[in-house]
């Protein structure tokens, strides 16, 4: 993911370094011992790695404090100082601006939200950038520097040069949001799919913590899906990997923005229920909220919407499940308000349409509301912070 140069870096001057901190950061506080074998390097390994973040005050280390006596010297915990530095994440959505201010640890100190009248690159930037001024001006109080600004965007971006390449709920398209976003702010900047920033903050943070293989799959305004392979976030070499919301379900089904018919999208996006609500119905439905209440009031036809959209999410999720063999799907977002409405359906399609061992995978809701998803955001700039190779951050 580009970054804008730091005016401070991480002392990650081999993968190891990296490796060690990211697994302190995810199961920690650990002994030197357990943080080797959960990242596969030798003792000598761990100690060479840790000494660097020890010095630079990146990670602390201890003894055991609540653990029961025993003979000999008790074994020091390496934990993560999350006081030693603060990031900021931003998600963008179609009416609103949510941010948070977290720590190193990505646990938030402060949370804002912002409504988004225009949605004009311009318009957006400048409210990202009060929204950031105001985040900075707390964090002075604490004296920790703030050392990178994630910020999430639903559609095609292009995570490595930090560009919006398409936007549908923005109506962008190519804009170099990273840069944009670096100028205003003045802090390096990482911007990512929101999905994917969600599935990092899940990955280190979430229900994911501590599995190989597992997926985010989000229901809402979008239908969108995150995926951890081998323990790494997975992108694709163009960046889409994971849009199972475009994958067909009825090639004679309405018709979808990418251009195809039947996708999982344009049968269980919001936009697609509240258009087929309005159609059974003969009512004029303003958005989801009225589309669940009447599915609720059992007002005819309304359930129905409400049921095919479960199967295409259920068959979506099946063929994850067929391709990657995850350990677990996650199904979050904020379409999980009408979850009663369809996850009986979603668990039979699934059952389905999953092949053999796959239909075995742990699907689990959990509810999620947007601060989690600007969490995520905030993760981004952390992965980024620690991964990042010196060169890419020097001015």
């Amino acid at each position: 993911m580009r970054s804008t140069p730091a005016a401070e870096t991480f002392p990650a001057h081999t993968p190891a370094v990296s490796q060690v901190f990211t697994t302190v950061l995810s199961h920690g506080p650990l002994t030197r011992l357990e943080a080797g074998r959960r990242a596969g390097l030798s003792p000598a390994a761990v100690t060479k790695a840790v000494r660097p973040l020890l010095e630079a005050g990146y990670l602390v280390e201890g003894a055991d404090e609540d653990a029961r006596p025993a003979l000999g010297r008790p074994a020091g915990l390496v934990r993560v100082n999350g006081e030693r530095a603060l990031f900021i994440g931003v998600k963008v959505t179609g009416d609103e601006l949510i941010a948070v201010l977290t720590d190193l640890c990505c646990r938030i100190r402060l949370a804002r939200r912002v409504p988004l009248p225009d949605r004009a690159t311009r318009r957006v930037l400048a409210s990202i950038a009060d929204l950031v001024q105001e985040l900075l001006g707390h964090a002075a109080e604490s004296g920790a520097p703030v050392l990178g600004l994630g910020i999430a965007v639903s559609g095609d971006i292009d995570r490595a040069e930090g560009v919006v390449r398409y936007s549908p709920f923005l109506a962008w398209r190519d804009v170099p949001l990273a840069e944009l976003a670096a100028m205003t702010s003045g802090l390096p900047v990482t911007v990512d799919n929101d999905v994917r920033a969600l599935t990092v903050a899940e990955q280190w943070f979430g229900a994911g913590a501590g599995l190989s293989d597992f997926a985010v799959v989000t229901v809402g305004a979008g239908i969108g899906c995150g995926l951890v392979v081998h323990g790494q976030v997975v992108a694709g070499a163009h960046g889409v990997a994971g849009e199972i919301g475009h994958i067909v379900v009825d090639p004679a089904g309405a018709p979808c923005h990418c251009g195809n018919r039947g996708c999982v999208e344009a049968i269980a996006g919001d936009a697609a229920i509240v258009t087929r609500v309005r159609e059974v119905t003969g009512r004029q439905v303003a958005d989801s909220t009225e589309a669940v209440a009447l599915a609720h009031q059992g007002v005819a036809g309304a359930r129905e919407v409400y049921a095919r959209a479960g199967e295409a999410i259920g068959r979506g999720i099946a063929t994850v499940a067929n391709l990657l063999g995850p350990e677990r799907v996650i199904i979050s977002g904020e379409g999980l308000a009408a979850y009663d409405l369809f996850a009986e359906q979603i668990r039979e399609a699934f059952t389905a349409a999953a092949f053999g061992s796959a239909a075995r995978c742990d699907v689990q809701t959990r509810p999620l509301p947007f601060e989690e998803w600007a969490r995520g955001a905030a993760a981004a700039a952390i992965q980024s912070f620690i991964t990042s190779p010196p060169s890419s951050r020097k001015g």
